[in-house]
């Protein structure tokens, strides 16, 4: 069977399953694999995908906009909105 790396995809950074998603892709691409390891491939891909989502929406979760008073001073800040 193929070989998983280590790291649980929960644990892993946008940039980390970023590129083993990339590899995972470029096997089953490749039609190589046998169907029992393109099976654990996909499954570990979808993983992937998903954590890089999340990763994602985390990331635009935390970018916000300064709002200004009405003098044009910093007031704070209110998340981006989602259009």
């Amino acid at each position: 069977m193929t070989e998983t790396p280590d790291t649980p995809v929960g644990e892993m950074s946008f940039e980390q399953a970023m590129a083993e998603l990339e590899q995972v892709v470029g096997k089953l691409e490749r039609g190589d694999v046998a169907l029992a390891d393109s099976i654990a491939l996909y499954e570990r891909g979808a993983a992937l995908k998903k954590r890089c989502e999340t990763k994602l929406r985390e990331a635009e979760e935390k970018v916000a906009a300064i709002t200004f008073d009405a003098e044009g001073r910093p007031a704070g800040t209110s998340p981006v909105d989602e259009t």
